[in-house]
């Protein structure tokens, strides 16, 4: 028995509580049909003031009131949009007025009334009918018009959703990408299924995975670092263009564009290349954007993206010696430009050198959309060869605005190399260092025959950031992860300038 006392604002609403249910109403409501949505009344109400329109019933949440003796008026809230309530005390009966004295900011009310534009310009439903569909006990949060509690808002996304504006259309857009993305990829062939989340080996990228076990069987397990590995299986027997979109798992830092829990998609195509996965990554994002119907230049904070195709295409090398200054071939040059950047090259492979140059040079002039084609090869374990160069890797990585937001390649489907390839990446290496453990299953699955084929990781939560001009990853994840309140004492939100731990010696897919 919970012997908390209320405060006196959850005292008044209790007492409003008891109320309705004197009258004889259930405070928590009924199955209420027949409603539309606000969008739609509003679309319904006449243009000019004082033309009565036709009877409509909404269903919302009470965000706003002005009680004016006789005349009430409140603003209602749906998830299509908002409009005016007009409540006079002579349309209503006794019992209804007396309902109207016990609502509170944050109820939930049914509505039949008639639509029509008030005096001042406003479309309006005039109540005839108020059905009561839950009390409210919770006070909305100070000035909840424009509440800016970060802590609070990430701990209660159900207040950030209801009283910042903006927040539910923006994770509305994000279902609405998400079924672009579907509907593309099925116009495409494209068939979606569902991989294991708990794998026995942590394979696909290097990343630092979650570790459970199995009590009955009495093994360790691995939340899944990537969907590859099992999607190229099915590829192997015979389903020709595959593709998941699924949570994935990183023990990792959180920053500004990673969550270790975030969602992507990877997807395959038999009989394709890189350049079948450029072509459809444009196509996938392009026709996103189309959806959200605000045409192909959208606002990034106070620059642009013009996402309107085709995306440049350069290569890993040429944009290095364009903004490293020194070709990335040239050892003693990059190792000179590597100390003035202060990274360290002591025992580490020069690709990873030149990898580590690209990073702190490259990336972040990159604006985009553009293909960053063509990478060392020693850099992508799981990516065909270039037929006329073997040191260069057939993969690309799509940036926009310096984020990195789809990874794809040439798949490797010789057997014999990518053994050799993966023992290679493991050699010398701390286990814990290297996630893309020896996934000996996936070898025989090569060895069965995979065909040629182009694969693709794309990170949604990456991908609504920037259709919705959000610049943190927390603002697209319904639920990103938090420190609890109890853990070092204190609340704490992620900071946007904690450190990443990502793995940077092999090729990963678009983390979250």
């Amino acid at each position: 028995m919970n012997s908390r006392k209320p405060h006196r604002l959850e005292a008044a609403r209790l007492e409003k509580l008891q109320k309705i249910g004197d009258l004889g109403l259930d405070p928590w409501g009924h199955r209420f049909d027949g409603h539309i949505p606000i969008s739609e009344a509003r679309e319904k109400c006449p243009e000019e003031s004082g033309t009565d329109g036709e009877t409509v019933r909404v269903a919302g949440r009470i965000m706003l009131r002005n009680n004016r003796g006789k005349l009430k008026f409140y603003h209602v809230q749906d998830w299509t949009g908002r409009i005016q309530l007009m409540v006079s005390r002579g349309d209503l009966s006794e019992e209804q007025w007396e309902l109207v004295g016990a609502l509170d900011l944050g109820d939930l009310i049914g509505i039949d009334g008639r639509l029509r534009v008030s005096q001042t310009g406003e479309k309006t439903i005039f109540a005839e009918k108020l059905t009561m569909l839950c009390k409210s006990l919770a006070q909305p949060p100070e000035k909840f018009h424009g509440a800016k509690d970060v802590e609070m808002l990430l701990r209660q996304r159900s207040i950030d959703l209801i009283y910042n504006e903006g927040v539910l259309d923006r994770m509305l857009k994000r279902t609405r990408i998400i079924h672009s993305i579907r509907q593309t990829l099925s116009g495409e062939g494209f068939v979606e299924v569902e991989t294991p989340v708990l794998h026995a080996v942590a394979g696909g990228a290097a990343a630092r995975p979650f570790i459970t076990e199995h009590n009955t069987l009495g093994i360790e397990l691995f939340m899944r670092i990537a969907l590859e590995l099992h999607l190229k299986r099915l590829m192997v027997g015979g389903v020709e263009r595959v593709y998941e979109i699924g949570r994935v798992f990183r023990n990792e830092g959180i920053d500004a564009t990673h969550n270790p829990e975030f969602t992507m998609i990877e997807l395959y195509q038999a009989y394709g290349d890189y350049g079948s996965m450029m072509d459809l990554v444009e196509k996938i994002v392009v026709d996103a954007a189309e959806m959200l119907g605000d045409g192909m230049i959208l606002p990034w904070g106070e620059d642009q993206i013009d996402f309107t195709p085709p995306w440049p295409r350069k290569t890993y090398a040429e944009l290095f010696a364009e903004h490293a200054g020194c070709a990335m071939d040239d050892t003693d040059a990059v190792t000179e430009v590597a100390r003035r950047l202060e990274i360290d090259t002591d025992g580490v492979h020069p690709d990873v050198v030149v990898n580590k140059v690209f990073e702190e040079t490259v990336e972040d002039a990159l604006v985009g959309p553009i293909f960053v084609i063509d990478y060392p090869a020693s850099l992508c374990p799981l990516t065909k060869r270039k037929a006329d160069n073997p040191e260069i890797a057939e993969r690309f990585e799509l940036f926009i605005h310096g984020m990195e937001l789809a990874n794809a390649y040439t798949e490797l489907n010789d057997p014999l190399l990518q053994d050799e390839l993966f023992r290679t990446q493991l050699d010398g290496l701390d286990e814990e260092d290297s996630m893309a453990k020896l996934d000996t299953d996936f070898l025989e699955a090569l060895r069965i025959g995979m065909p040629p084929a182009g694969g693709m990781g794309i990170g949604i939560d990456r991908l609504v950031m920037l259709l919705t001009d959000s610049r943190s990853i927390r603002d697209v994840i319904f639920f990103p992860l938090l420190k609890p309140e109890s853990v070092g004492g204190g609340k704490s939100a992620p900071s946007d300038n904690d450190k990443n731990t990502a793995t940077e010696t092999t090729e990963t897919n678009p983390a979250g």
